[in-house]
């Protein structure tokens, strides 16, 4: 699993979107609660942002240099979907 969250030199930021508390984020919230501790660890100097807003739709930021900036939806995905996704964005660079 560390390999797939090793962050390419050109990511700045990893934002996480979310709704705290309704069912189309519950597989997000699933993700991060077991993927967020290995991102980290392996990426100690990129931030990891988390942010909660009531009843919006669940979505992943990257931001990269020259603040180009790519995202993805991630409602109605399952867990391993949403690792799938989230291992392009921090590998992906522009």
């Amino acid at each position: 699993m560390s390999g797939k969250y090793a962050f390419t030199k050109t990511l700045k930021e990893v934002r996480f979107i979310l709704c705290q508390s309704s069912e189309h984020s519950a597989a997000t919230r699933s993700f991060l609660n077991r993927a967020y501790p290995t991102m980290k660890k392996n990426n100690p100097h990129t931030p990891i942002l988390i942010r909660e807003a009531l009843g919006i739709e669940p979505k992943v930021f990257a931001r990269y240099e020259y603040g180009k900036e790519k995202q993805e939806s991630l409602s109605g995905l399952s867990d391993k979907e949403i690792e799938d996704k989230v291992s392009i964005l921090v590998r992906a660079g522009i």
